[in-house]
């Protein structure tokens, strides 16, 4: 099956949900192992000191209904199921789409509400029909049936933490930077915990600056790091069929990879860089997608500021992106162990300091306020103080001056 490679953004639909899953859509659904019957189908294999859970399909989803509460994710697996997510993006180029459906797990969180998992965000809900058929999800299925087999094979992970290890192993795979993710993310349970419709950005509202800050302020997000994650759209393609927005194909996509058509952003759309940025600025080629909340960022005074910076400094922009892709993996998520399971081992070393002379230089230095007590000991101990000099002792002073005469004097007459 060709992979869908679709933007990684939150893009909806303009219109009511185009994507019910019924019909042809049905028959995909059809094809993944916990979708084909509304009987038991397959068992989740825990670590031994765990439950076994039975998953059945609950309301059209991926449902666990009889475990008694959701799991954190095994280190070891969390590593394997990476190497797997890596050798997919090889063979079906789908990084865009993965990228996309950890986004819109997260991209549901609301910091007004403090209760689990009414908040929204990465908990695993998107696995849910009751979720995937809201309008901005659109296509997304495909990027669940891709993970499936990987979900199967490593049971002992958490649906919300292989969509969030998929995202940024498509960021890195496609260039990116890396980004400093951890893990232990807990699922809810069924689809009744589903976030309502309506918690995503659109693409195309009538104020797009206002638009997205009412919508990524709610997440707790700032102006920059609205306009570093835009940046990922230097990844993927929109296709008017799921969101109303692009072409159907363009010269840069009619042959893929992947399954060919849509409208990319930027020209090489598998490659993560800052291109987006640089080709939403210019707007030199029509081929190339630019949307309301692509052209805005160039337009509201406070975005300009950073787009125009990534624009110009890819290195920045990773900087930036990193962190923000981070901070928005970990909105709404409840952890087990509360402070998360990083699988990376170490923290890269630090660059050597570089020689600098001035640091090793003996010019003047401030004397510490120790030595200058200590100094001004001593100098009242002989009579003197800050206020009144040292009287000279003037006996002494003529000894040393006929002292000095006399041995000028021998010198003089040897």
């Amino acid at each position: 099956m060709a992979a869908l490679a679709s933007s990684p953004f939150i893009i909806p639909c303009r219109t009511t949900p185009s994507f019910p899953l019924s019909s042809s859509s049905s028959t995909s659904l059809s094809s993944l192992k916990c979708l084909t019957s509304s009987s038991p189908i397959s068992h989740l294999f825990f670590n031994q000191a765990q439950r076994r859970a039975q998953v059945r399909l609950s309301n059209g989803g991926y449902g666990t209904v009889s475990a008694p509460k959701s799991f954190a994710s095994n280190p070891d697996q969390l590593r394997s199921a990476r190497e797997d997510i890596r050798q997919l993006l090889k063979t079906k180029f789908c990084h865009p789409i993965l990228i996309r459906l950890g986004w819109h797990d997260a991209g549901t969180y609301n910091k007004s509400i403090e209760e689990w998992p009414q908040r929204g965000g990465a908990n695993g809900s998107l696995r849910f029909e009751i979720e995937l058929k809201h309008a901005a999800n659109a296509g997304l299925v495909n990027a669940l049936k891709l993970l499936q087999p990987i979900k199967d094979k490593y049971s002992g992970l958490t649906y919300a933490d292989l969509f969030q290890l998929a995202a940024a192993t498509a960021v890195e795979e496609a260039g990116g930077p890396k980004i400093p993710m951890k893990y232990g993310r807990l699922d809810v349970s069924g689809p009744e915990q589903c976030p309502e419709e309506g918690r995503l950005p659109d693409a195309g509202p009538p104020s797009p600056a206002d638009h997205l800050r009412q919508v990524f302020y709610r997440m707790g997000l700032n102006d920059r790091e609205i306009v570093v994650l835009s940046g990922a759209h230097t990844l993927g393609r929109s296709r008017p069929q799921r969101s109303g927005w692009g072409k159907p194909e363009t010269k840069y996509t009619k042959d893929g990879p992947g399954e060919p058509g849509g409208q990319s952003w930027t020209v090489q759309w598998l490659k993560f860089d800052n291109s987006y940025f640089k080709d939403v600025k210019e707007r030199k080629d029509e081929e190339l997608l630019v949307l309301p909340t692509d052209a805005v960022l160039f337009e509201d005074p406070p975005f300009k500021v950073y787009a125009e910076k990534y624009a110009e400094d890819q290195e920045a922009f990773f900087k930036d992106y990193a962190e923000a892709h981070a901070k928005l993996s970990n909105l709404g998520a409840k952890f087990d162990p509360p402070e998360g399971i990083v699988i990376d081992s170490g923290s890269p070393k630090p660059e050597p300091e570089k020689f600098e002379a001035a640091k090793y230089s003996t010019g003047k230095r401030e004397l510490s306020d120790a030595m200058k007590q200590k100094i001004r000991a001593e100098y009242q101990a002989v009579g003197g103080s800050p206020d009144k000099p040292l009287q000279s002792n003037y006996f002494l002073n003529i000894m040393i001056i006929i002292a000095v005469l006399a041995f000028v004097t021998s010198l003089l007459g040897n």
